[in-house]
C-alpha cells in the first residue's frame, strides 16, 4: 500500500489514521472548486435584482473571455495560496482543527487578492459586497468539504500492524529489532530466522522461529508483510541472494540495509542520478525495499473506487438482494447468507459472504464427495454437485450469489477487481511456493479468471491469469475487467 504517515503517540487515541496523500490530492481538486462555486453563487445572488432581462441574459453578458481568464487565474492563485500555507504538505498528518487557521489565512489573502480588479473595473463581479459575503462562506465550505474528504481518506486507509520477520541474529538484526519494538502499534516483529549457532543474546535465541532452510515454507503458511534482511553481506552474500529470491517467489516484500560498510563520519543516503534522495522508512532506519507488487498512490485511488462502487452497489441493489434473501429462506431450510473463511491480502483470513446456494450442511458433506472431485489441482469442482439447490444453480449462473461481497469490499477485505479469494481447504493443499504470490494483492469480486471462462478453466490456467493480473496491474486494467465482467455475467459463460 501507499506510504501513510503514522499518527503521533500523543494523539493516537483521539484521531484515526488516514491516507494523507489521498486527502491532499482530493483537496487540491476541491479547494479551488469550492471557492469558485461560493464566489459565483454569491455574485449571482448579489446581482440578481439588477437583471432586467432575466438570469440567462445576465450570464451571457458576464461570461466574457476576460472574465473567464480571470476565473482561471483566481483558481490558480487559490491553489498557490493553499500550497504556500502548507495545506498540501504530505509529510505529516494534521487534524482539521490544526489546519483551520491556515485555511482561514489562505482564504482571507485570496479574498483580498480578488478585490484587486476593483481598481480598474466598475463591474459588480468584484464588488466589496460580494467579497465580504463570500469570504466567510468560503472558509466554512472549504473546512466542511475537507472534513468529508478526511472521512473518505480514513475509510480508504485500513491500518494494520505490519508483521515483520527479521533474517539474521547478529548485532544489525538486534539493532533493527530494538527500533521496531519501540512502536508496537505499527510493527509486530514475528521473530528471527537464522542458522548460525553463534548467537550472542539469549533473548534472540528464544525468538528464532525458523532456520534459513525453513524460510520458504514458513512464508507460505504465515502472515508476513515484509522480511527485513540483517545478515552481514561479506560472509553471507549467497544466503542474502537466496532469501531475496525466496521472498520474490512467495510474493513477500523484502528489505535490506544500505549500511553495508561501517564508517566513522559518512552517513548512507539513497540518491537518484539527478541528485534527489529517497528513503524507505522502517522505524527511521534507511533500507532498500524489494517490491513485488505495485505500491504507490494508485492503490489509494483503487481503494476509493472500491468504496464508492460498493456504496452505490449496495444502495441500488438493496431491493434485489432483499428479494433474493427472501427467496432463499422460503425455498430451502437454512440462512439466506453463507460465510466462509477465505485467504485474503498477504494470507490474512477473513469471512467472505455469499448468498447461500447449497443445502445448510454442505460443508460437512464435502468429505464424502472428495472422491468425485472433477478438478485437477487443490480445488473442488463437481458439475452436478448434489449440495446445490435449484435456486442456487440460478444464482450461480447469473453470479447474483456474489452480491453480498460488496460488504467485504466496504470492509477493505476485498476489492472490486483482483484474484479470487480461496478457501482454507484449497490453500492448505498448495505445494508450490509461487502460488502464494497471488496473495500479495487484495482479492476481488471479479478478475481475469471470471471473464476468461471461470469454471471451464483448469487450475493452472487460473493461477496464470492471477499472476498476469498482478504483474500487469493498472487502474485502466481494472476498468477494462469491470466492463468485461458485465458481458461475462450477462452471457453466463463458465458459470457453474
Amino acid at each position: 500500500m501507499s506510504r501513510t504517515e503514522q499518527v503521533p503517540s500523543n494523539t493516537a487515541g483521539r484521531r484515526r489514521p488516514y491516507s494523507r496523500r489521498l486527502f491532499v490530492e482530493l483537496s487540491r481538486l476541491s479547494d479551488a472548486a469550492v471557492a469558485l462555486l461560493v464566489y459565483g453563487s454569491v455574485f449571482v445572488l448579489a446581482n440578481a435584482q439588477t437583471v432586467p432581462y432575466g438570469v440567462e441574459e445576465f450570464l451571457l453578458l458576464r461570461l466574457s473571455l476576460g472574465n473567464l481568464l480571470t476565473l482561471g487565474a483566481f483558481a490558480s492563485a487559490w491553489q498557490l495560496l493553499f500550497l504556500l500555507f502548507g495545506l498540501y504538505d504530505c509529510s505529516a498528518p494534521r487534524s482539521l482543527r490544526a489546519e483551520a487557521p491556515n485555511v482561514a489565512a489562505a482564504a482571507t489573502l485570496g479574498a483580498l487578492i480578488s478585490l484587486v480588479p476593483t481598481f480598474w473595473s466598475d463591474s459588480g463581479a468584484y464588488s466589496l459586497r460580494v467579497v465580504l459575503l463570500a469570504w466567510p462562506l468560503t472558509i466554512a465550505a472549504t473546512l466542511s468539504v475537507r472534513f468529508v474528504l478526511r472521512l473518505l481518506a480514513e475509510r480508504v486507509h485500513v491500518r494494520r500492524a505490519r508483521r515483520i520477520l527479521i533474517v539474521g541474529s547478529g548485532p544489525l538484526a538486534v539493532q533493527h529489532f530494538k527500533r521496531l519494538a519501540d512502536d508496537t502499534a505499527a510493527y509486530d516483529v514475528l521473530g528471527f530466522v537464522d542458522t548460525t549457532h553463534e548467537l550472542q543474546l539469549a533473548s534472540v535465541r528464544e525468538r528464532i522461529v525458523a532456520s534459513l532452510d525453513q524460510l520458504e515454507p514458513y512464508l507460505m503458511r504465515t502472515v508476513v508483510d515484509e522480511v527485513l534482511i540483517a545478515l552481514p553481506i561479506k560472509s553471507r552474500y549467497t544466503q542474502i541472494q537466496r532469501v531475496i529470491e525466496e521472498c520474490e517467489r512467495v510474493g513477500v516484500q523484502s528489505r535490506y540495509s544500505p549500511d553495508l560498510f561501517p564508517s566513522r563520519l559518512a552517513r548512507a543516503r539513497l540518491e537518484t542520478p539527478d541528485g534527489e534522495w529517497s528513503l524507505n522508512d522502517t522505524a527511521h532506519q534507511p533500507v532498500v525495499a524489494m517490491k513485488v507488487v505495485s505500491d504507490d498512490y494508485r492503490l489509494s485511488i483503487k481503494r476509493m473506487i472500491d468504496v464508492v462502487g460498493a456504496l452505490i452497489g449496495l444502495a441500488v441493489l438493496a431491493p434485489l438482494m432483499s428479494v433474493i434473501a427472501l427467496a432463499i429462506v422460503t425455498t430451502s431450510s437454512g440462512p439466506a447468507f453463507f460465510a466462509q473463511e477465505r485467504y485474503g491480502w498477504r494470507k490474512r483470513r477473513f469471512l467472505m459472504y455469499k448468498f447461500r446456494t447449497m443445502v445448510a450442511d454442505a460443508e460437512s458433506m464435502l468429505g464424502s464427495l472428495e472422491s468425485q472431485n472433477e478438478a485437477v489441482g487443490p480445488i473442488f469442482k463437481m458439475r452436478q454437485d448434489p449440495r446445490v439447490t435449484r435456486l442456487g444453480r440460478f444464482l450461480r449462473r447469473t453470479s447474483l450469489d456474489e452480491l453480498p461481497q460488496l460488504w467485504n469490499v466496504m470492509r477493505g477485505e476485498m476489492s472490486l477487481v483482483g484474484p479470487r479469494p480461496m478457501s482454507v481447504r484449497d490453500v492448505s493443499l498448495f505445494s508450490e511456493a509461487s502460488l502464494m504470490r497471488r496473495f500479495s494483492v487484495v482479492p476481488g469480486i471479479s478478475g481475469l479468471w471470471q471473464i476468461s471462462g471461470r469454471s471451464d478453466l483448469p487450475f493452472h490456467r487460473w493461477m496464470e491469469l492471477d499472476l498476469r493480473y498482478i504483474d500487469n496491474w493498472s487502474l485502466l486494467f481494472d476498468l477494462k475487467i469491470l466492463a468485461c465482467t458485465i458481458v461475462a455475467v450477462l452471457s453466463g459463460r463458465g458459470a457453474k
